[in-house]
């Protein structure tokens, strides 16, 4: 499956950790039509409103990503016995179709999905690091779901307001806002932008990932 990560435009400016509100409200300004600012800024300032984060970091399956098979659209998971044990006793339901691992660690990992207003299903669990908007100066970022290290670790995973969720995908901004975010959280960046060496799962010196089932499919924390 292709994806569509160009974009016309960037950051202007590095994030700015000692004001990082005043950095955001700087950068929407690339925004032209003052109402949608006024949106952008107001959901931005207001993250806990749109914006569920899980409760710890964990690696739920780190030989699993959502690359397509050759010769297929996508990529349907079968769960080792150890996860499929560990979602029983969670009260998790697996789903299979491409972003199940995802979602499932997630929700292993603490987090919640609220209910959707107008739409049976829940809010959505968006990969923070989609390999779209590369940080200032670089050609590239973060691919989480081709990468077994990110795809299910749920420090890079949030469930998302339907609004947030279009966001995040249209304003590098808000994209990089959610990083910072989750490396305040977590201390999760694997594009060693907010801190100056990183593990080989991506987190800041200091921080550590609970790792769930390893390459043998082997019960390894819990």
């Amino acid at each position: 499956m292709p994806y569509n990560l160009d974009s016309p435009n960037g950051l202007l400016e590095a994030v700015d950790l000692s004001n990082s509100a005043r950095w955001f409200l700087r950068e929407t300004l690339q925004i032209e039509s003052e109402h949608v600012r006024h949106i952008v800024q107001h959901v931005g300032g207001t993250l806990n409103e749109f914006i569920r984060w899980p409760r710890r970091a964990v690696l739920l399956w780190d030989s699993c990503n959502r690359i397509a098979p050759k010769g297929k659209k996508q990529k349907y998971h079968q769960y080792p016995k150890s996860i499929r044990d560990l979602a029983r006793k969670s009260g998790i339901n697996l789903d299979t179709r491409p972003n199940g691992p995802a979602i499932a660690a997630f929700q292993m990992a603490g987090g919640t999905r609220p209910k959707r207003f107008g739409s049976s299903n829940a809010w959505s669990i968006h990969h923070i690091y989609s390999g779209k908007f590369p940080y200032v100066g670089r050609a590239t970022t973060t691919h989480a779901i081709k990468n077994c290290k990110h795809f299910t670790q749920s420090a890079g995973l949030i469930a998302t307001h339907p609004v947030a969720d279009g966001l995040s995908d249209e304003y590098p901004f808000f994209a990089w806002l959610l990083r910072l975010e989750s490396f305040r959280r977590f201390g999760y960046d694997p594009d060693g932008v907010f801190s100056t060496a990183q593990d080989e799962f991506g987190f800041a010196q200091g921080y550590t990932s609970e790792v769930f089932v390893n390459a043998t499919s082997e019960v390894i924390s819990k």
